[in-house]
């Protein structure tokens, strides 16, 4: 049973943490709402872009001068992984959930006899994923000393994976993130790149089609407007990121903290057991001394 000093230390080394933990919660929920804002402005942007790549899309349906992002090879045999996660921790199982919706696609894919590249942006999911696959990591991007996400970082990005289809490195490439929800929910996301997925392009609600002309043509606009889109995308995913980050080291220092006060009050509960019962056993040998005179 450890003494009195020592349920004392304890005490006093859980209430230090607790401020800690408490502190840590307040940053977070002020990062939270300015990385938010930041994730929520860029959501329309990014769908508009995707909307206006589907409309062109179909005007080159069927077309052979199409980019090669658009198209892709034609082949499914290599797959490049981006799987972007938190360069800390201390953000409960944000990370962790990025990292096994990512390795749980790669065991699919490995199953299925296809070959499997990984680039990681930031430490933690570069951590986890290097246990399983670290033969399988071709690069690691590393954004700690970046105090505010910018587009010149998803561009650095971007420009690598479109380089790498260049160089025939990969067949489709699909971008992993965490979609922020709110402080207690972030969606683990797969998004694929290349070939650029368009999606469906938006129905008029008039019911007459629009007719779009382009100008030089549709297949020099794609070319301009896919690599941007490819960087856009990436950009997105990074400010949802640091978004789902703050929500969850938010909603995991608000834990910690509520079991810090739970375990301080167990042992000043403890602590006072002993201390009375110190008392009580220092009083019956005092009483006991004095019947023996």
């Amino acid at each position: 049973m450890p003494s009195l000093k020592d349920l004392k230390n304890r005490i006093a080394s859980v209430k230090a943490t607790q401020k800690i933990t408490k502190a840590m919660k307040m940053v977070a929920a002020a990062k939270l709402r300015r990385a938010q804002e930041a994730a929520e402005a860029a959501r329309p942007y990014s769908q508009r872009m995707s909307a206006v790549l589907a409309n062109i899309a179909q005007a080159t349906a069927g077309q052979s001068d199409a980019p090669a992002l658009m198209t892709g090879t034609g082949l499914d045999k290599v797959h490049l992984l981006v799987v972007c996660t938190a360069e800390r921790g201390l953000c409960g199982g944000f990370n962790s959930q990025i990292a096994r919706f990512a390795r749980d696609h790669a065991r699919r894919l490995i199953a299925e006899g296809k070959t499997v590249k990984f680039i990681c942006v930031g430490k933690k999911g570069f951590d986890i994923l290097r246990r399983e696959f670290a033969s399988l990591i071709i690069d690691r991007i590393d954004l700690r000393e970046v105090k505010k996400i910018g587009y010149e970082n998803a561009e650095v990005i971007g420009r690598k994976v479109i380089a790498l289809f260049g160089k025939g490195e990969f067949d489709v490439c699909t971008l992993f993130y965490s979609e922020f929800k709110s402080v207690i929910s972030q969606v683990p996301t797969a998004l694929q790149l290349i070939p650029a997925s368009a999606g469906a392009a938006p129905v008029q609600e008039t019911g007459a089609a629009a007719v779009y002309d382009y100008e030089p043509d549709a297949g020099a606009i794609l070319g301009d407007l896919i690599p941007r889109n490819i960087t856009v995308q990436i950009f997105r995913a990074l400010l949802e990121n640091v978004a789902g980050e703050m929500g969850a080291k938010m909603s995991a220092m608000d834990n910690a903290t509520r079991n810090a006060g739970d375990m301080i009050n167990k042992l000043t509960l403890n602590y006072n057991r002993q201390r009375q019962a110190q008392i009580t056993k220092e009083l019956i040998e005092i009483i006991s001394g004095a019947e023996a005179l």
